[in-house]
């Protein structure tokens, strides 16, 4: 009854309202309250739009709030509903016996015990065939220069290794230029050997060495033999010396000198040798395999144990310097994934499962003992665990709950336009979607399908509250917390947040889809690899994993853009990208506009180049802008004869009429009717605001002015402005007083031709005074010190319409013609 008796007071009041509406509007009424004006209605659809007025401004807070709150904690709190009282950690308050004998497995030891198996497995190894065939390559490559240089330099030894031994050989090649000639001097100078063995006393061991072999040497042959050696042995030097300088063209250039030399300085027997020890070597240490992440010293003993132990000192120098070169940083061992998480699960799955086991009157428990694992699993069994509603749980779950909806309340409040019960009501549905999945623990968080949707219809900021706050409470809520999980997730949901509110098409939608997954798969990556025991396994164990949750992230956006057009229209939302859809000249209402009533159409595209750049100056919502103009003289096509744009020429039809009450009637019909072909084509609430608020409760002047001077000539009754004036209400946001101004302004600023700006400026200037002193923009938010730079927009517009042109001679244009004929 009382409810009943509260809607029929409810009733009485809007009746009261609806009549003294109607008053303000009767002829015989007057009216000098231009506000109380601006807030009336025509009968026609006056409830409706109480309704909807009604509807905007009664939100009713605390009760929504209420609700948010209510909702949130019976879904946050769940895990408080049958909680133990007696759990792992609790102190047990008495003496607990087991009833009766018990075998029962503990699960989540369990469970842990196999999921340390599966990320401690060791990964199973595989050959890299390319690159064991790759490092083969490489080393045949460099033996194959070094082959090229020792034939530059050859021959070598000069000499039979037996009369010369081949370190003075090597010695001879490569000693500097000034002891080469001292060795010369001495050869050719000195003829006794007692001068000889003086002069030398002074020099080096290694040229005294050489020196003295030399002349032994020269005493066993002629001097032509020996200076035909020393020829020989100089021709050799150039040689070696123009080799070892042209080593950086080929592809030696890694290997250090002193490498080259060592070859370089081999004799041929010893090289041949040296090259199928290298391949041999080679072969084997592919063959073993090198493991990624082996030091360089292991590589280093691995390649002296492998080589030939006949092998002079320089060429098993040599031989493990070029091995070096080529198999450093080189890892022809990788880990075998499919394999690895074969032998991983197997091993999980081969854990025993941990059984607690009891008998009839054995303790449990000692009373204030701190309760274990084990001892909770036969308490929880024997369902002596005390399970309940643990109020106090619940208690803090709404104090958290109820102080992030007031936080959100409060940054929505301060930052977003006032909201709707169909806005809470969506929001409150989105963020109980993300704790309901936690309780079916499904492991994929669906944040960035909330931060993609309410950043799409609310903007980025309120997104990114609401990612944040979401996942405070998702992670207060879960039994367990998985930080990879939890991070990857907010990762994801704040990207989404923060790019999907600036986006303007479905495509661009889609690549942050992409972006979310890999970002989200990145995350979960990272944040495994860190808490992971042993590193090795992160290919095999924890990389599908990432890649899992990466392709859910993309997953989720590809749902959130899915839905998003059925929640627009349920909800009555838009978002950028349905804004740009219904700019779209190809849409069913605005190819109605264009053909029934063209004139209509073009003063609408003008009024819309003018109302998008004062948007933009303003920094307003130009999406909003441009698709509110295009639609809001629709109303229009229900009598396109009766406006003058659509006339073309044709006798004026109110002329012909000659009734300004009639002609009132049609005018303001555009109208009602606009309102009415909007419903019809589901045009969204903050569209459908700019067919009424774009007139007002302006003064349909010109038939006033006529029924006045009627009125007059006749002696009936003084006529009320308020017949003459649009129901409105006046412009309720900066979108649709901008539009007001740009339509008030289109018409005067198209028939001026050859004006200059100054003039036009000046006009626009006197329809915004006039607009301002009729109390239309008081209630938009435009500022008064707004109205010179609007002006001042909309003259650049007009110039751009309305620049001068070349006058073509008529000559030129005669020419024209005449090749067009042609």
């Amino acid at each position: 009854m009382k409810t009943l008796q509260f809607l029929t007071q409810h009733l009485e009041k809007l009746r009261q309202q609806y009549q003294n509406s109607r008053g303000l509007f009767s002829r015989e009424g007057k009216t000098t309250d231009p506000k109380k004006t601006a807030t009336s209605l025509p009968s026609s659809n006056w409830l409706g739009k109480l309704h909807k007025s009604q509807s905007i401004r009664n939100i009713h807070p605390p009760v929504m709030w209420g609700l948010a709150v209510i909702s949130l904690t019976s879904v946050i709190g769940y895990r408080f509903y049958n909680q133990p009282q007696l759990s792992v950690g609790t102190v047990s308050p008495v003496r607990i016996i087991a009833p009766k004998n018990g075998t029962f497995e503990d699960s989540q030891t369990t469970e842990e015990k196999r999921k340390e198996v599966r990320t401690g497995v060791v990964p199973v190894l595989q050959r890299d065939v390319q690159l064991t065939t790759q490092l083969k390559l490489n080393l045949s490559e460099t033996m194959g220069e070094i082959d090229q240089l020792r034939q530059q330099t050859a021959p070598f030894p000069f000499i039979n290794p037996k009369i010369i031994p081949l370190s003075t050989q090597q010695y001879l090649r490569t000693a500097t230029e000034k002891d080469w000639q001292t060795v010369v001097t001495r050869l050719t100078t000195g003829n006794k050997a007692t001068s000889l063995s003086q002069k030398t006393q002074e020099l080096q061991p290694p040229l005294t060495t050489a020196i003295a072999q030399l002349d032994n040497y020269g005493q066993t042959t002629s001097t032509a033999t020996l200076k035909g050696l020393l020829e020989t042995i100089k021709q050799s030097r150039q040689r070696y010396a123009k080799a070892t300088s042209e080593k950086a063209s080929l592809k030696l250039s890694p290997l250090s000198s002193e490498l080259i030399r060592l070859f370089l300085n081999l004799d041929d027997q010893t090289w041949n040798k040296t090259q199928k020890t290298l391949i041999t070597t080679l072969q084997k240490i592919l063959t073993q395999g090198i493991p990624p992440g082996m030091p360089d010293y292991l590589l280093t003993d691995i390649i002296t144990i492998q080589l030939d132990s006949s092998l002079s000192s320089s060429a098993q120098q040599g031989a493990t310097g070029l091995l070096m070169k080529i198999l450093q940083n080189q890892h022809n061992l990788t880990v075998d994934k499919e394999e690895t998480k074969r032998r991983a699960e197997q091993a999980a799955q081969a854990v025993e499962p941990v059984i607690v086991e009891v008998k009839a009157g054995d303790v449990i428990v000692e009373a204030g003992e701190n309760i274990t694992q084990e001892e909770f699993v036969l308490l929880d069994s024997f369902k002596l665990s005390r399970r309940g509603i643990n109020w106090f749980g619940l208690g803090v779950s709404a104090v958290l709950v109820a102080g992030t909806v007031t936080a959100f309340c409060v940054i929505s409040y301060r930052l977003h336009r006032p909201m709707r019960r169909r806005d809470h009501l969506l929001l409150c549905l989105l963020s109980l979607s993300t704790p309901l999945l936690g309780i079916f623990n499904l492991g994929y968080t669906n944040l960035p399908a909330v931060g993609l949707l309410t950043s799409s219809f609310y903007g980025p900021t309120l997104a990114i509250t609401q990612v944040v706050l979401l996942s405070g409470l998702s992670t207060f809520a879960a039994t367990t917390i998985n930080w990879s999980y939890v991070l990857a997730g907010t990762a994801g949901g704040l990207l989404a947040a923060l790019m999907a509110g600036r986006l303007r098409s479905r495509d661009e939608l889609a690549r942050l889809g992409g972006a979310i997954g890999l970002l989200q798969g990145s995350v979960y990556f990272l944040g495994y690899l860190i808490a992971a025991p042993v590193a090795g396994t992160i290919w095999s164990a924890i990389l599908p994993g990432a890649i899992l949750y990466g392709l859910s992230g993309m997953a989720w956006s590809v749902m959130a853009l899915g839905i998003s057009p059925y929640l627009e229209r349920i909800f009555d939302l838009v978002t950028p990208i349905r804004l740009v859809e219904l700019a779209n000249p190809n849409c069913a209402l605005l190819k109605r506009l264009a053909m029934e009533t063209p004139g209509t159409f073009q003063h609408t595209l003008f009024v819309a180049c003018l109302a998008e750049a004062a948007a933009r100056e303003l920094h307003c919502n130009v999406e909003l802008v441009r698709a509110g103009t295009l639609y809001h003289d629709i109303g229009k096509m229900h009598d396109p004869l009766g406006f003058i744009e659509n006339q073309m020429g044709a006798p004026n039809k109110h002329d012909e009429m000659n009734d300004p009450w009639a002609s009132i009637e049609i005018i303001k019909k555009h109208v009602s009717e606009g309102l009415v072909m909007a419903d019809k084509y589901g045009l969204p609430r903050v569209i459908r605001d700019f067919i009424p608020e774009h007139q007002g409760t302006l003064l349909i002047s010109y038939f006033y002015y006529q029924a006045k001077q009627e009125a007059e000539r006749n002696g009936t009754e003084p006529i009320s402005e308020a017949d003459f004036r649009y129901a409105g209400p006046v412009p309720q946001s900066r979108e649709t007083g901008i539009l007001m101004l740009a339509d008030g302004c289109e018409a005067a600023l198209r028939s001026l031709k050859e004006a200059t700006p100054e003039t036009a400026l000046a006009m626009i200037h006197k329809i915004f005074k006039a607009r301002w002193r009729d109390n239309q923009l008081t209630d938009c938010g435009i500022k008064y010190e707004e109205l010179p730079i609007i002006a001042e927009v909309f003259v650049k517009v007009w110039q751009q319409f309305h620049h001068q042109r070349i006058v073509y001679p008529k000559g030129a244009l005669e020419h024209q013609s005449t090749s067009k004929s042609n």
